[in-house]
């Protein structure tokens, strides 16, 4: 497995845009819709599966394409690539407010990365994209991810997208509890799992919510502090229709009084 070399910059603060440098005939492969401007010489195709297997069947490409649709991805990728005689650029937009981080894969463990279902942005062609079931099923119920991830396997760059302000942790023989929905990414080494947030008393009136997400062993994890999901929760609460009530139970408890 040898994917491409592309060279790229990070453009903007909240609202972010990945620009790839394509050698002649270097390719990168997005999601469909994610293409932002492309330089003169620049082609696209869009095709069933991500390409990293040459020799691939038909059935073969529909069968990964047919595994997209289970994690609620477009069924065909896109694929760009520099037919002109120099270095061409292709740029990427996320899709929402926060943070495109740029992965080595050939750094990562076992060279695969678990990523959130929505979370893939582009990669080097050569970029293998398969679904990732979650073993533990209390953890794809209630673990803000759901039960089934994506797996991103490779040697060369991927660009994930996440929801506000990424932090990097790095556990060593340890354990990290976190927001249920906020990571975003972590290594194969270390194990995905849910478990109660405390006791009766501060699951229902804590405010943090009755599960999070517990991450163990050695590794590196990547957590979002704004996950599309919080994000469409609170905007609902501040919209027109809404009333500002207290963040736990109790706040709704007002309107059961109400005629």
């Amino acid at each position: 497995m040898i994917s491409h070399e592309i060279d790229y910059k990070i453009i903007g603060d909240d609202i972010q845009v990945v620009e790839i440098e394509l050698d002649p005939n270097e390719t990168v492969i997005a999601e469909a819709g994610a293409m932002l401007f492309m330089e003169d010489g620049i082609q696209f195709q869009t095709k069933m599966g991500d390409g990293s297997e040459a020799n691939q069947s038909v059935m073969g490409k529909i069968f990964q394409a047919g595994t997209r649709l289970i994690t609620g991805e477009s069924l065909f990728m896109t694929h760009f690539t520099n037919h002109g005689a120099g270095k061409k650029k292709v740029a990427f937009a996320a899709p929402y407010p926060g943070t495109v981080m740029p992965i080595d894969l050939s750094k990562i463990y076992g060279n695969e990365l678990i990523v959130q279902k929505d979370g893939f942005l582009c990669a080097a062609m050569g970029t293998s994209m398969k679904i990732h079931f979650n073993q533990r099923f209390g953890s794809g119920l209630f673990g803000g991810e759901g039960f089934i991830l994506q797996k991103i396997k490779g040697d060369g760059l991927a660009f994930v997208h996440a929801g506000g302000v990424v932090i990097e942790r790095s556990l060593n023989n340890e354990t990290l509890r976190v927001d249920t929905g906020c990571v975003v990414a972590f290594e194969q080494s270390l194990s995905f799992d849910i478990q109660r947030s405390g006791g009766l008393k501060s699951m229902v009136f804590g405010g943090e919510g009755m599960f999070l997400a517990t991450l163990r062993g050695t590794g590196r994890c990547w957590i979002q502090s704004m996950p599309i999901s919080k994000l469409i929760q609170r905007l609902s609460v501040m919209g027109p229709n809404s009333r500002k009530e207290g963040g736990s139970i109790i706040g709704g408890l007002g309107t059961l009084f109400e005629d």
